[in-house]
């Protein structure tokens, strides 16, 4: 028997499959298959503790990050909300309050 995962957001066990997604019911999280990710080729970007990052998500920097061509630096504990998932040179397009449209690279 196949168990469904438990939701990333709030960790409910009540979650279902609904195509290529699990949905959480209890807080209408959605998130798609990692399984069926990999099968269609796309690149399943984790944060720092493991979770599946996904168009819209809010995540916190945990480390003091240095803006190139600024002397500027993004400090620990900053939010970053409504994260966009992108392919190519960097891993996410954001807008930070006080740094305007940022493009985050993770060390994969």
């Amino acid at each position: 028997m196949n168990e469904m995962p438990n939701c990333p957001t709030c960790h409910s066990e009540y979650t279902y499959e609904d195509g290529t997604f699990f949905v959480c019911p209890e807080c209408g999280f959605e998130w798609m298959n990692n399984q069926e990710a990999e099968d269609e080729g796309d690149k399943v970007i984790k944060d720092a503790n493991g979770n599946t990052l996904n168009d819209g998500d809010t995540v916190t920097v945990i480390k003091d990050l240095k803006v190139k061509g600024s002397s500027s630096v993004l400090k620990q504990g900053t939010k970053v909300k409504s994260i966009r998932l992108v392919d190519g040179d960097h891993n996410i397009d954001c807008k930070i309050d006080g740094f305007g449209a940022i493009k985050l690279n993770l060390d994969l």
